[in-house]
Parts: C-alpha cells; sequence; structure tokens
C-alpha cells in the first residue's frame, strides 16, 4: 500500500528549547546541558534501524522538528542526512525542513545548515508584537524575528514562519494590521494558527482559574474568516486548516501526513506510520529524551512495541487527516492507503445530511469540507465517523 505519489518522509524530533513555551504541549524539555555526541550516535541508531524496514522507499523529506532543532548542532544534523542517504534513496527534489526560532539564528549557522543540505525552514515568529510575544514565553522580540526572515530569505531557497492569532487582548485590527505587516516579508507559505488552551499547558493552568481570557467562539469565527480573506488576497489561501501557500509551495512533508502517507518518526516521543509485510503500523517512541536516547544507543532504538492498525483505524486517521485539506479527500487514495471505502468508516446518511447543510462536498471522486464546515471540522468529523 505505497502511496499513490511515492511520498515517503523522515522525522527527526530534536525535544531541548531554551524554554518553555506556556501555551505548548509538544515533547519539548529546557536542559542546562545536552550529551550532543550521545544524542548524535542515538539517532544515527534509530535511522539504520527504520532503514532495515523502510528503505525499499525513496525518501521525498526530511523534517526536523521540535522542541527547537536549529538549536541542534550543524554537525548532527548534517551526520542524520549523510545517514540517511547512506540507507535510503533520496528523491532528486528532496525537501529538507528545519524548524526554528529566531532567538537561536546566526547567519553563519544557518548557512552551516544550508551545506549540510537543509533546503527550506520554518520559523516560530508566533507575533510582531513585543508584548504579547512576552505573554506567549516567546525569548525573542518582533524586530529580531523580522531579521531572522530575512536571514532565511538569504540563505534558503524557501521558507516560512508561524504566526498565533486570537491571542489574549487581541482585537481584529490588531490582527488585520498585524497579519498586514507579516505579508511584506512572506514568501510562498505562512502557517498561521489559532490559540487553543491544550491541557498540560501553564495557559490551561491560567485558564482554567480565569486568569486567562481568549476571545469566544463567535469572535474566533471572525478571527479565522479575516485570516482566509486577506490571505487569499495576497495570493496564498488556504491548502490546509492554518497552513497557506502560493501553489506550488506547499510543506511537501506534511502533505504526507494530511494525505495519510508513511513516514518513519525518529527520536524522543516521534511518531510513525509505516507498513511492514503488507499492513500499517503505528510507531511510537519513549518520550524522555534520555531515555529514549539510552534505549535507542542499547537497542537501536527507543520506540514503544508497534501497533497493528485495523482498516477500521487507518480509515479514521485518514478521514481526519483528509478532510484537513482545502483539496480535500482523494477517495482513490483513500481507498489504496486503508483498503477500505469512506463509507466503511462514516456514515453515508449523516455524510449526505452535512451535504444538504453546506458543511461538506461529496461526489465520485473527493469528499471535502466547505469553508463553512472548515470553521467546525472537529463536529462534521465526530458526527458522520461511525461508533464501535
Amino acid at each position: 500500500m505505497l502511496s499513490l505519489d511515492h511520498q515517503f518522509g523522515i522525522y527527526v524530533h530534536w525535544p531541548f528549547c531554551l524554554s518553555k513555551c506556556p501555551y505548548c504541549d509538544f515533547n519539548s524539555h529546557v536542559r542546562e546541558t545536552v550529551d550532543q555526541d550521545a544524542f548524535k550516535a542515538a539517532y544515527i541508531r534509530e535511522l539504520e534501524f527504520y532503514a532495515q524496514l523502510t528503505n525499499h522507499l525513496p525518501v521525498s523529506s526530511i523534517f526536523f522538528g521540535g522542541g527547537t532543532p536549529s538549536l541542534m548542532p550543524v554537525d548532527t544534523a548534517d551526520e542524520i542526512i549523510n545517514t540517511i542517504q547512506k540507507n535510503w534513496k533520496i528523491k532528486n527534489d528532496i525537501e529538507i525542513t528545519l524548524e526554528a526560532n529566531p532567538t537561536s539564528i546566526e547567519r553563519e549557522k544557518f548557512q552551516g545548515f544550508r551545506a549540510a543540505g537543509i533546503n527550506r525552514v520554518s520559523i516560530g515568529v508566533q507575533s510582531l508584537n513585543d508584548n504579547d510575544l512576552k505573554a506567549l514565553g516567546r525569548e525573542h522580540s518582533a524586530d529580531e524575528a523580522l531579521k531572522a526572515i530575512d536571514t532565511a530569505r538569504d540563505v534558503f531557497d524557501r521558507y516560512s514562519f508561524d504566526l498565533i492569532y486570537a491571542r489574549e487582548g487581541q482585537s481584529l485590527k490588531d490582527w488585520e494590521h498585524e497579519l498586514s505587516r507579516a505579508l511584506k516579508y512572506a514568501d510562498g507559505h505562512v502557517s498561521l494558527y489559532q490559540l487553543t488552551i491544550e491541557p498540560g499547558t501553564a495557559f490551561h493552568t491560567r485558564f482554567q482559574r480565569g486568569d486567562l481570557t481568549i476571545p469566544e467562539e463567535d469572535d474566533a469565527v471572525d478571527f479565522y474568516n479575516i485570516t482566509q480573506d486577506i490571505m487569499g488576497a495576497a495570493g496564498l489561501p488556504a491548502y490546509e486548516t492554518s497552513n497557506h501557500a502560493a501553489v506550488g509551495q506547499e510543506s511537501r512533508h506534511n502533505m504526507i501526513y494530511w494525505r495519510y502517507g508513511q513516514y518513519a518518526g525518529i527520536g524522543a516521543g516521534a511518531h510513525g506510520r509505516i507498513n511492514i509485510d503488507g499492513k500499517r503500523h503505528a510507531t511510537r517512541a519513549h518520550r524522555g529524551p534520555e531515555i529514549w536516547r539510552d534505549l535507542a544507543l542499547e537497542n537501536g532504538h527507543g520506540a514503544h512495541p508497534f501497533e497493528a492498525l485495523d482498516k477500521k483505524a487507518m480509515g479514521e486517521e485518514a478521514l481526519m487527516m483528509g478532510l484537513r485539506l482545502t483539496a480535500g479527500l482523494d477517495l482513490q487514495q483513500f481507498y489504496a492507503e486503508t483498503g477500505c471505502a469512506v463509507s466503511d468508516v462514516a456514515d453515508e446518511n449523516k455524510i449526505k445530511t452535512l451535504v444538504d447543510e453546506g458543511l461538506l462536498i461529496s461526489d465520485n471522486k473527493i469528499l471535502k469540507a466547505t469553508p463553512r464546515g472548515m470553521l467546525c471540522l472537529n463536529a462534521v468529523l465526530s458526527y458522520i465517523i461511525r461508533a464501535e
């Protein structure tokens, strides 16, 4: 069950940050010191382990995520890329992305990453307002963020940056102004995320106490709609719920996730989806960085036991990922990847109801959410997916 477009990616998780942002629920950790040599060796061991299972697949993308992978030593990134090149066939147009924070960017280091093979960066700007950056726990200023974008533009062929909207105290006018300013620095891709309060974060604790407020649901809809209007007019329409790009500039790696392709997850807490003996398996590494490192060095990998997914589980995952795309779910590819039809995991009568209500579009080729459907996508999915 290889993806119709034969896309396979490798995700490499760098779990360390300078500080923990209060809204972040990712597997990120703050350490005074990191045994760089040991972690580099652990990445190599785990890559070699997954190569034994997937090296028949040509690699179309590598994504260094985190955490803050721009804190990674350049020679570690270089060795990881070299190991991948030794163990897999590499597509000529491979996309190799590095996530970066403005505080960890230096021109010389970016040039080192470029020399190692990285050809795309994604910068965590989050806001162009210094007070809001401080409230978000960010270590950089708006000016530093814009300088980082300029550096990325000079060094790399492709770059993107992230912003968070619907922040505490933010007005629609504030967001319009901020987004217009950001577009002056944008190239082909921008990620725009609505602030959500995730359990286990410092923001969740403050929200529960009543010390943090975010826009009400109706106001959040206004933020979303304005975002779509501004980005569409700028030639960067949404191609996924939170991602905007010019045609051809979409994140190839993330498209693997949304199209339910195969990918190997490397590093502490990394997830993957790979086929073994014709069956899709979910992989998940231990979250603790040092636990993962020691297991990888000792056993060749730091993963929990793999989970074989049945057709229904695969179908549900593919449906939930595919409907995030504005282009929707390609039903032919859905069947090729999962071995089941949408009707095996979703109630056709409920789909028809939402089509009649203008929330979904369905024909023999695609199933997709309308702009109105995108606004309540979680509710749409909960409604149509068949209960056990």
